[in-house]
């Protein structure tokens, strides 16, 4: 089966190299040439335009930043695509977004299947991703080789519009989480403990998250890099609060949590890692989150 793959940032990117390796034919294309380079180099085909991609494979995959740049990208690749593929879009996108993109898919003789990931870069390199499809269970089945090489956890949790809800979800919790993990490390930093073994104690105990296990060791290297955005937070945390208001839940825990990346934001900009919300409590504080032997980025 060959798979056009568009848009290749930092999920993108080890996504397709994921299914080149898996034995898939690919073709790529991104605005950005040099994010394609070490796919065309290891023998995916390069495209010229997202409709050059569209027009040349049997299915094509979208992994893009925001709803405005995957429309415009599927007004490029609709009118190319061969009779019978499958429009797969991977980027994070609220319900609404889903069910109106999929109306004009259809209009064009295209069926589309939302394929939200979650669990970081570093597990999407390894192929280790959770992967939430979500449409007709016969185009579910059709690419499930394709998703397997991709993630090693599949949920298909429904109809469309389904997994943008669960996406939501799990980006919401990993970001209170995150806050609370930041709360947490100044809390053992500021008692006098010392922070690594503070770390780990966290981790062997019923306090411990996959949030504290990655980013709370970005934090104590202080790179904060986990190649997400304070940006690309901020979207989805506006996505959950208007999940919140639409099925009237309300989310005391993510709202303080949005209103914490908007100072960061203010602080360090929007292109800023999302992690570095634990920065604002080191800088109110004058009070530094390092400790030795933790990693600069995870593998």
């Amino acid at each position: 089966m060959h798979y056009a793959y568009i848009g290749l940032g930092n999920l993108g990117a080890n996504c397709a190299a994921c299914l080149q390796r898996a034995g898939f034919e690919l073709t790529v294309f991104d605005l950005n040439r040099e994010a394609a380079e070490p796919l065309v180099a290891a023998g995916a085909h390069w495209a010229d335009s997202a409709a050059d991609a569209a027009a040349r494979a049997d299915h094509v995959i979208t992994c893009l930043p925001s709803p405005a740049v995957t429309r415009r990208v599927l007004d490029q690749i609709l009118p190319a695509m061969k009779p019978g593929a499958t429009w797969i879009e991977m980027s994070t996108l609220g319900r609404d977004d889903v069910l109106a993109f999929a109306k004009v898919a259809e209009a064009g003789g295209v069926r589309m299947l939302e394929l939200p990931v979650t669990g970081g870069v570093h597990l999407a390199a390894r192929g280790e991703i959770t992967m939430l499809p979500g449409g007709d269970r016969d185009l579910v089945e059709l690419h499930w080789k394709a998703f397997e090489a991709m993630g090693n956890r599949i949920f298909h949790m429904g109809p469309l519009g389904s997994s943008s809800i669960i996406k939501v979800i799990t980006n919401m919790l990993a970001f209170i989480h995150l806050k609370a993990c930041s709360e947490a490390l100044m809390l053992a930093k500021r008692g006098g403990l010392d922070l690594g073994q503070a770390w780990h104690a966290i981790q062997a105990s019923s306090g411990n998250s996959f949030v504290h296990e990655t980013e709370g060791a970005l934090i104590l290297n202080g790179s904060y890099d986990i190649a997400f955005d304070i940006d690309l937070a901020l979207k989805d945390l506006g996505f959950a609060l208007a999940f919140g208001k639409e099925f009237g839940v309300p989310l005391d825990l993510a709202s303080m949590t949005n209103q914490t990346y908007v100072a960061a934001r203010a602080a360090y900009g929007g292109k800023a890692q999302s992690p570095m919300i634990a920065k604002l409590l080191e800088d109110l504080l004058g009070t530094d989150l390092r400790a030795p032997g933790f990693p600069a980025r995870l593998e």
